[in-house]
């Protein structure tokens, strides 16, 4: 084929996926102290400004990368001299290689291994700083221990509590009145995401602040709704299947006793289907 009738052809496919993102808006939420909650499209995004510089945790998709560094300014802030990923799932990391290219990029190792797995994906956007258990830092005076939680939504998840401002971000560790996203294929596991979330609520103060990787802003009382429905559901399930209901079955029963839990991606028939695959 001709090159140029080539190019031609494939300008409408890059466009269309530029338009994806064209109308996004990201929004900002004081969370506490210096910081802050930025939404658009992918996870939610961490931010910390203030005497040091900014601070961001995980950082949507590549096209929002101009939009994100517009509300950071916004907020005070410039272009992220760290950037904390809390795991390697493209809608938290795709922004990765415009920030890596100015900023240092921090994570858990296997979040680079992964990272480093995946054909064109730029050399600035992966960590140059990894851990394999936990790592403190202090940035804009704040106190931030990053932490791994292992075998939950992925088999290299972190959680970031900003202990000083009384704020954790959970990154896919909590989507908010939602069915989880565990990627069994990444080494995620539905048992070890309950333990994991369960684990979070025993070591933060009651009046912790929640930044979860998916919906709105929340807290503890919340988070631990959110860990009931898990645990009920995948009882629920697990009885189900053992009884040899089929999955579309479960998933009404599902739709009808939680209603609104299922969404886009992890529709109640999915949360069935992770469920099943998990164990089997």
């Amino acid at each position: 084929m001709n090159r140029v009738l080539f190019l031609v052809l494939l300008m409408p496919l890059l466009a269309g996926a530029d338009d994806r993102f064209a109308k996004v808006e990201i929004t900002a939420q004081h969370v506490a102290g210096s910081v802050h909650m930025l939404q658009g499209a992918g996870g939610n995004i961490g931010v910390s400004v203030g005497i040091d510089g900014t601070l961001i945790v995980d950082d949507q998709y590549a096209p929002l990368a101009d939009k994100i560094v517009a509300a950071l300014g916004d907020l005070g802030g410039d272009r992220p001299k760290l950037v904390l990923n809390t795991h390697y799932h493209g809608d938290h990391t795709g922004s990765n290689p415009t920030f890596g290219r100015t900023g240092t990029i921090v994570s858990h190792d296997n979040v680079r291994v992964r990272l480093v797995g995946q054909e064109d994906f730029e050399r600035s956007g992966l960590p140059v700083v990894t851990y394999a258990d936990r790592i403190n830092v202090h940035f804009n005076d704040e106190e931030i221990e990053v932490i791994h939680l292992p075998s939950g939504h992925t088999d290299g998840d972190s959680v970031v509590w900003f202990k000083t401002a009384g704020v954790i971000h959970q990154g896919d560790h909590y989507f908010n009145g939602m069915f989880p996203y565990v990627d069994i294929d990444a080494g995620g596991n539905v048992d070890g995401f309950i333990s994991n979330l369960e684990s979070v609520v025993a070591m933060i103060p009651a009046d912790t602040k929640i930044i979860p990787g998916h919906g709105p802003l929340s807290d503890v009382a919340r988070l631990q709704e959110n860990i009931d429905v898990l645990k009920a559901t995948s009882t629920l399930i697990r009885e189900k299947l053992e009884t040899g209901a089929e999955v579309s079955d479960i998933a009404a029963d599902l739709d009808l006793d939680y209603e609104g839990w299922s969404w886009g991606f992890i529709t109640s028939e999915r949360w069935v289907q992770t469920i099943q695959k998990n164990d089997s």
